[in-house]
């Protein structure tokens, strides 16, 4: 079965639907991560944040997470997950760091070509 809200990694369309699943500090970094761009360093940190929170590496097309979609498998995982707002707010700041890192240092290679 194929469902149009599966994707090999989380999906950016799927930030927004997010925005309501779990209190106030959660909903201002999911407001402040839509505001950027599509190629921003905060949505590549917040789509790896989720990819991570996914398990999205051991999802595949016959699991049941892949046919329900990308969206409701995020607000499951969010909805388990037994950390606080903070701390979720945590891990999106430790993938922008991992994000800024590979960023300079991919500049950094381009640059010496």
């Amino acid at each position: 079965m194929y469902n149009p809200d599966t994707d090999l990694i989380f999906p950016p369309r799927g930030i927004s639907p997010l925005c309501n699943e779990r209190g106030t500090a959660w909903r201002e970094l999911v407001s402040a991560v839509e505001k950027t761009g599509p190629d921003s360093p905060e949505q590549m940190a917040f789509i790896l944040m989720m990819a991570r929170l996914n398990n999205c590496a051991t999802c595949n097309a016959d699991s049941y997470r892949a046919l329900n979609g990308c969206t409701v498998c995020a607000k499951h995982s969010l909805k388990r997950f037994h950390g606080s707002d903070e701390e979720l707010t945590g891990l999106f700041e430790t993938a922008r760091t991992e994000v800024g890192v590979f960023l300079q240092n991919e500049c950094a290679v381009e640059w010496q070509k």
